[in-house]
């Protein structure tokens, strides 16, 4: 059943005013509208309307300055704020202010008339904010496009919770930034934010990373070790990588979830645990699940919360304000400001990123970082975009050729090696020589093959990624290098 009520309107954009009073009309509401701040509070304060409608940004008042009022004059009564400032920290002050809903616009007017129906539907009661302290002022999240303003809402409405959060997309979209923005703008940034990622810990490992362990609890547990879920304790616990979680750590974190509780690795006695989990993977674990490789119903605990952040081909109209943010990060890292011009951003639009942002940013940090002119021309995107992340050997050396298999990458750069003795034997030492030899371009190779995804060329080498990184920086590693620089 639609609940029908009196609607207060406030919009200094005669056609959107115009639009609205139509639409709630024919729909049976009440409609006043207004292009005046202070009219709006005028009749807020005399106890009209049963909800309200408003732009962000008016005239004589911001709605965000407004808002604090009019909830302490009636906080039963629904606020609902639209703005053209489509971003997240939008999202995020309509939330802290009390707003009942925040829409981007231009917005739809069906998606409109259903949350104006909720609202009024939805028994009076104050929303209660219980931030203790204002939220840090960057930007953690960057996009306006109609996928990104999804999330942003739906964040907004999971700060205040502490329901479990289930992160899913594919490898450098973003989940880690999206898990912290959920702590660091929720009721639990007082806390820690511990990040604990399952792809990089050896197998065996796993229960006591998450757990802790006592001493003499297995073989060189020389002292009692506390856990990741120790360590969060009141705060936020991000599981990354959760599709690779082995069973028997599957089992123990499914108490966690039913119970609160948790025991240490050779520990006893039960300990109570007050963290809010947040979970993110880049697999199906519903096909997992169908392998035998993950638990159904530690799935559904984890699910309760699903959030699926698209692929950066998915949402290409914020290609621009992603180059934008993070050209401005390189400036604060002592890199020259730079700038794309139009043609090279319409090619990156139509550039489908297998990377997805991860990528995007290497490109950036790169284009910043190699070429002298301010304005980045589409030819320089174009050439870079056909090359993509090609390696270079250090120290001048030449090229691995992209056409070769990682088998003949190998072959290619140790008979350059041996070429370079002309004949002669090569120095003493050569078993350990070779190894090294060999370790360098397989690394380069399996990160050229994956384009500098670490989860995937640790996959492809049977090395966890901090062995991987390790091995990154050890050998001098590098992908982000453009060839032509070789």
């Amino acid at each position: 059943m639609i609940a029908h009520g009196s609607i207060l309107v406030a919009d200094d954009d005669a056609a959107i005013r115009t639009v609205l009073n139509q639409a709630l009309s024919r729909a049976g509401h009440d409609v006043r509208v207004t292009s005046s701040a202070s009219t709006l509070w005028r009749w807020v304060a005399a106890g009209e309307g049963d909800l309200v409608i408003t732009d962000v940004v008016m005239p004589e008042e911001n709605a965000f300055d407004m808002l604090p009022r009019i909830k302490k004059a009636r906080p039963e009564l629904p606020v609902i704020v639209m703005s053209a400032q489509n971003t997240f920290m939008t999202a995020i002050r309509a939330s802290e202010t009390g707003a009942y809903e925040y829409l981007p616009k231009p917005f739809d007017l069906t998606e409109l008339l259903a949350i104006v129906n909720r609202a009024l539907a939805e028994p009076r009661r104050p929303k209660l904010d219980a931030r203790a302290e204002e939220p840090p002022e960057t930007m953690p999240l960057v996009g306006r496009s109609a996928a990104m303003q999804d999330i942003y809402r739906m964040l907004a409405r999971m700060m205040q919770t502490d329901l479990t959060v289930m992160i899913s997309g594919e490898s450098g979209t973003g989940k880690e930034l999206v898990a912290r923005a959920l702590h660091e703008y929720g009721r639990r940034r007082g806390g820690p934010f511990v990040a604990i990622n399952m792809a990089a810990i050896p197998r065996d490992l796993i229960e006591s990373e998450l757990f802790g362990h006592e001493k003499g609890a297995f073989t060189g547990a020389q002292n009692r070790s506390s856990g990741r879920f120790e360590q969060a304790e009141g705060g936020t616990l991000f599981l990354d990588e959760i599709g690779d979680m082995p069973m028997e750590a599957q089992t123990r974190l499914l108490r966690v979830l039913q119970q609160g509780e948790y025991t240490t690795v050779g520990g006893r006695t039960p300990i109570r645990t007050d963290v809010r989990i947040v979970a993110a993977t880049n697999k199906d674990l519903r096909t997992l699940i169908n392998q035998g490789l993950f638990r159904e119903d530690l799935f559904y605990r984890l699910n309760v919360v699903p959030l699926r952040l698209p692929g950066l081909r998915e949402r290409a109209e914020d290609i621009p304000d992603l180059v934008r943010h993070f050209f401005k990060q390189g400036e604060k890292e002592g890199l020259q400001a730079k700038r794309i011009a139009a043609g090279g951003l319409e090619l990156m639009k139509r550039y489908p990123w297998p990377g997805n942002v991860r990528e995007l940013e290497n490109l950036v940090r790169r284009l910043a970082a190699l070429y002298a002119q301010d304005e980045i021309s589409a030819e320089i995107i174009e050439a870079e975009l056909k090359t993509g992340e090609r390696p270079v050997v250090p120290d001048g050396g030449a090229l691995i050729p992209d056409d070769l298999t990682i088998g003949q990458a190998v072959e290619h750069h140790l008979q350059r090696y041996f070429a370079s003795f002309a004949g002669d034997l090569p120095p003493a030492g050569l078993y350990d020589r070779i190894l090294a030899e060999v370790e360098y371009p397989l690394v380069l190779a399996a990160m050229t093959a994956t384009r500098g995804n670490q989860i995937k060329a640790a996959e492809l080498l049977g090395l966890n990624r901090n062995t991987l990184r390790k091995k990154i920086r050890e050998l001098g590693v590098n992908v982000y290098k453009s060839g032509r620089q070789a």
